[in-house]
């Protein structure tokens, strides 16, 4: 069952962010593999529960 719910969903998002300031850095150096490995990381957290697509918008607001 995919999980749905924004707010645990940004938790882990941000936890993400917290634990790979490296990648975070290449993302905003212009590096799309860096954001796809924190997205895979989303993934990872959530056990493979988050919606992929919705991972992928809120991890992209949340980095501006």
């Amino acid at each position: 069952k995919q999980m749905n719910d924004s707010g645990a969903l940004e938790k882990i998002i941000d936890e993400v962010i917290a634990a790979n300031p490296d990648n975070v850095a290449q993302f905003k150096a212009g590096k799309d593999k860096a954001f796809n490995a924190l997205v895979g990381q989303v993934m990872k957290a959530s056990k493979g529960k988050a919606n992929p697509q919705q991972a992928t918008d809120l991890l992209r607001a949340r980095l501006g």
